[in-house]
């Protein structure tokens, strides 16, 4: 079909929907099913598999996509948020859709849209772009929820297993204030006799998912029943031996050892075979989670937005930098946990460079310093000035750009067009 839309109008348009959380907004997946209604309910008859939790849901779905592309499957991935182009949200066997692919998508949903008396929000928007997408071009694709579970737009599907990543404090404005009320929404992606594989959990959290897939009927697949051995951790990554046989996995950090597990036990229940599996989690990328994009001084992107996500770093940074010269360049937005996240990362840089990215929601850097303060801090007003602040750093220092997957993705494109990255 031809396509009258541009790319930068589907965008354009996308964003004046508001791609932001917004306190007080009715979810629900009324307005989803009636949009995939009108475009004849594309999500029907497809294999997903889907993936909830509040950290590594991501790099979970980006190793299960790979591994399942090592295994021969046209395989689509659906994440979010992206980094630098919302192109990134769609994938078909790890490459982004075009830019014209996705004015094309849009353009059909839009249309569909217009049919009805309720206007879908950005994310519905480009959930049911994916949904058309993978239904012309996919065997298999994997869905990382957005926000929570019971209530995303992703949960119209009926998937062929599920995965939980483990669930942590994060969103508390939208899915409750303790473990079992998150828990209870993350829960809300299990469908009746579908299996579920669950990493390891807190035990308010696991009670929860465990009580909701009995009365489900659904197998419960643990991380755990099946414990890893023989691990081998460096800064680029990790090996381990799990059921007898061994895996490298391509992200660093431990906590990707477990995301790793949760990826090779979904793999298994595909009936993925061995090889498959170890060439996918060892070729895996996934931009903005410990990833290096230059040397000399290192300069490292992570999105730690959570105080679970802050500890990732951190643990990496005690094991992996201790010896080093660190910097690390921090921006927030203005609804997450602030101080459980300085808390962990102030007292190991050497050198902190305090920012906002460019996003309505971004906490202004004097706020920042004003409730974690730092003996060595300065401000950028802008990320561009943090990055040339942090080009100043010896050779030998590791710089890390963190807090937020905005002020992330800004520095990638920032990076990218100075030939850094």
């Amino acid at each position: 079909m031809s396509v009258n839309v541009s790319y930068s109008e589907a965008v354009r348009y996308l964003y004046s929907l508001g791609n932001e959380l917004k306190i007080g907004a009715k979810f629900g997946l009324e307005r989803i099913q009636a949009l995939l209604a009108e475009l004849g309910n594309p999500e029907s008859g497809q294999r997903f598999v889907h993936v909830a939790g509040t950290n590594g849901k991501g790099s979970t779905c980006a190793m299960i996509a790979n591994v399942l592309r090592h295994a021969g499957f046209r395989t689509g991935l659906y994440t979010s948020p992206h980094l630098i182009e919302p192109t990134e949200r769609i994938q078909l066997c790890g490459s982004a859709v075009s830019e014209r692919e996705f004015a094309r998508l849009f353009e059909m949903v839009h249309a569909a849209a217009e049919r009805l008396d309720s206007q879908p929000s950005y994310f519905e928007t480009v959930t049911a772009m994916a949904l058309v997408f993978f239904q012309e071009q996919c065997d298999i694709s994997v869905l990382e929820v957005g926000l929570g579970g019971r209530l995303d737009a992703t949960n119209v599907v009926s998937p062929v297993v599920c995965a939980i990543t483990p669930i942590a404090f994060d969103h508390e404005s939208f899915l409750g204030n303790t473990l079992e009320a998150i828990a209870s929404e993350k829960a809300g992606i299990l469908k009746r006799g579908v299996s579920v594989v669950v990493a390891k959990q807190a035990p308010e959290a696991e009670v929860v998912i465990a009580e909701r897939a009995h009365q489900l009927g659904c197998e419960l697949l643990h991380i755990g029943d099946a414990p890893m051995t023989d691990i081998d951790a460096s800064a680029h990554g990790s090996s381990f031996s799990l059921g007898g046989e061994r895996y490298e996995c391509g992200l660093p950090g431990r906590h990707q050892m477990e995301n790793a597990a949760t990826a090779i036990l979904v793999c298994r229940w595909l009936g993925v075979s061995v090889p498959a599996i170890q060439a996918g989690l060892a070729s895996v990328r996934w931009p903005g989670r410990l990833e290096l994009v230059s040397r000399e001084p290192d300069f490292i992107l992570d999105g730690a937005h959570n105080p679970a996500g802050a500890g990732a770093l951190a643990a990496y940074i005690r094991e992996f930098c201790g010896s080093r010269l660190v910097w690390i360049v921090y921006g927030a937005m203005r609804d997450k946990a602030i101080d459980e996240v300085t808390s962990q990362l102030f007292p190991l840089a050497d050198r902190l460079i305090v920012t906002a990215p460019s996003f309505p929601r971004a906490l202004r850097p004097e706020a920042i310093l004003e409730m974690s303060s730092h003996a060595n801090a300065v401000i950028a007003e802008t990320v561009g000035q943090a990055i040339e602040m942090a080009q100043t750093a010896s050779k030998d220092a590791v710089v890390f750009f963190t807090g937020s997957l905005f002020l992330v993705g800004e520095a990638r494109g920032l990076l990218h067009k100075i030939g850094v990255s």
